[in-house]
């Protein structure tokens, strides 16, 4: 596995913890959101090479269609909520990484 992708992996396993971890025991702040969109950032630009772009793509946003509409029909379990908020500050950055990657790919050849 290449260094990059290590780093990615690792930024993505840290930043999922840290999403269900504020959506249990505290709140999603300045400092929390802030920390998920930079591993989010991380994950977009180290951790999905072109050929897997598709596929991450499709995946991550359905997660976050998912999440946003799950939180809403699950207002009335607050801490769900709470942990699907901080998971789609992780995944949005990195889908708006990975989706200009794709549009630079695509606009260069």
């Amino acid at each position: 596995m290449a260094k990059g992708r290590n780093v990615g992996g690792w930024a993505f396993l840290i930043g999922v913890i840290v999403a269900v971890l504020i959506g249990l025991f505290g709140s999603l702040g300045i400092f929390a959101v802030g920390l998920l969109v930079i591993l989010g950032l991380i994950v977009g630009l180290f951790n999905v090479r072109e050929k897997e772009t598709s596929g991450y793509l499709l995946a991550a946003i359905s997660l976050v269609i998912v999440s946003y509409f799950g939180k809403n029909v699950l207002d009335a379990i607050v801490i769900l909520g709470r942990v699907l908020d901080a998971i789609m500050a992780l995944v949005v950055p990195s889908v708006v990484v990975v989706a200009l990657k794709s549009v630079y790919a695509a606009a260069k050849s």
